[in-house]
C-alpha cells in the first residue's frame, strides 16, 4: 500500500470514528426519548402491553448504542497496531488507551448503560400494577434478561480495547 493509499484509508476510519461516536450519542437520545414517549402513553392506556414495547425499543437503542461502540473501539485498536505502532502518523489511540487505563471518575458511560438500567426498573413498575401472576412472571423474566444482557455487555466492553489490540497484533505478526 502507498503512503497516499495509507493516509487515506487512516483518515477514512477515523472519519468513521467521529460518525459513529457522534451517532451513537443520538441513537441514545432518540431512543429514551421513543421509549419515555411509549411509556407514559403505556401508563395512560393501563400499561399491560406497551411494558413490551416499551422494553423492545430500550433493547434496540441499547443494542445499536453497544454495536457502534465495540465497531469504533475495533477500528481504533485497528488504527493503532497498523498505523500509530509503525510510527506511521499520531498516537491518538495509544493516548486514549493509556488515558483510560487510570480511573478518572468522571462518571463517562460510552454504553450509557446505567440510563438503559433505570430506565428497565421504571419500565417495571406498570407490570407490578396489573396484579397478574402469568404476567409478572413474563415481564420479570424479559426484564431481567436485558439487566442480564446490559451487565454482561459492560464487562465486554471493559476488556474489548485489550483483546482487541492484541488480536491485531497477532494478524499483524501473522502476515
Amino acid at each position: 500500500m502507498n503512503g497516499d493509499t495509507s493516509r487515506a484509508e487512516y483518515e477514512a476510519l477515523r472519519a468513521t470514528i467521529r460518525e459513529r461516536g457522534t451517532r451513537r450519542v443520538t441513537l441514545f437520545v432518540l431512543s429514551m426519548a421513543v421509549w419515555a414517549l411509549i411509556f407514559v402513553l403505556g401508563l395512560q392506556q393501563g400499561g399491560r402491553f406497551a411494558t413490551f414495547g416499551a422494553l423492545m425499543v430500550l433493547v434496540a437503542g441499547f443494542e445499536a448504542v453497544y454495536a457502534l461502540h465495540v465497531g469504533v473501539e475495533r477500528i481504533g485498536r485497528y488504527l493503532q497496531v497498523f498505523y500509530e505502532e509503525a510510527g506511521h502518523l499520531p498516537a491518538w489511540e495509544r493516548t486514549a488507551m493509556a488515558f483510560g487505563r487510570e480511573p478518572s471518575g468522571d462518571g463517562i458511560d460510552p454504553l450509557f448503560s446505567l440510563v438503559y438500567a433505570a430506565a428497565l426498573l421504571l419500565n417495571l413498575v406498570p407490570v407490578g400494577l396489573t396484579g397478574q401472576p402469568v404476567f409478572i412472571l413474563a415481564a420479570g423474566a424479559a426484564h431481567a434478561g436485558f439487566a442480564l444482557r446490559i451487565l454482561r455487555t459492560r464487562l465486554y466492553a471493559a476488556a474489548q480495547r485489550a483483546k482487541d489490540l492484541e488480536r491485531f497484533r497477532r494478524l499483524k505478526d501473522s502476515g
